[in-house]
């Protein structure tokens, strides 16, 4: 194109071909020269307009590249923080699971503990039935003595006997009222370990949610 820029009609001209048999020279026609010209400028014309689409594309692809790279780069720093947020949506479900392994392990303890005391209650109430029973046939049978007291005792011993069948009479009252409250004291105690028993599995369902 820079050949193009340098050559005028006037070296066109000017050109003035050799015979083969080294002869006469012979000027070439203006016309044909002028048309030679023309076909050369509308060439150039054609190169300078592929110059400029190929300018005008290029510098669309430079912008179109700028704009992807600053994508890029907002992208990168999402993922970045979405990286950074994983990591400590991984920390916290990891410390969730070992709150919700501890609670449920120590639900299990109050679980076998609550049981022992059921236990230990089925057993307390028992043994009271066992001696309710048995201090209600001692009752019975001092009630049958002191029918008979007259026929087995003489009056001058009836005071004393009397005396002690109440002060025995007493003593198996005071131990039953022992006992009531030793299993009434044990009732709170399992009432109390299902209150602590209930925040404590509350967590460990929330947890589970």
């Amino acid at each position: 194109m820079s050949e193009l820029a340098g050559f005028n009609i006037e070296d066109l001209i000017n050109v003035t071909p050799m015979n083969g048999g080294g002869g006469m020279q012979q000027e070439p026609k203006v016309e044909q020269l002028m048309g030679k010209l023309r076909r050369l400028q509308q060439g150039k014309r054609a190169l300078e307009e592929e110059i400029k689409e190929f300018k005008s594309v290029s510098d669309s692809l430079q912008k179109e590249l700028e704009t992807l790279q600053t994508e890029a780069y907002q992208l990168e720093g999402i993922h970045k923080e979405k990286e950074e947020l994983c990591r400590k949506l991984q920390f916290q479900c990891e410390e969730s699971e070992q709150d919700c392994s501890r609670h449920l392990k120590q639900n299990k303890k109050s679980e076998e503990l609550l049981e022992e005391y059921r236990c230990e209650i089925q057993e307390f109430k028992l043994k009271h039935r066992k001696q309710r029973m048995k201090f209600e046939n001692q009752l019975h049978q001092l009630i049958e003595q002191h029918k008979n007291l007259h026929s087995v005792f003489t009056p001058e011993r009836l005071p004393e006997e009397i005396e002690s069948a109440g002060n025995t009479k007493s003593q198996l009252l005071s131990a039953e009222q022992i006992k009531l409250a030793q299993l009434h004291r044990l009732d709170e105690e399992l009432e109390e370990m299902k209150k602590q028993k209930q925040p404590v599995t509350t967590a460990a369902e929330t947890q589970e949610e």
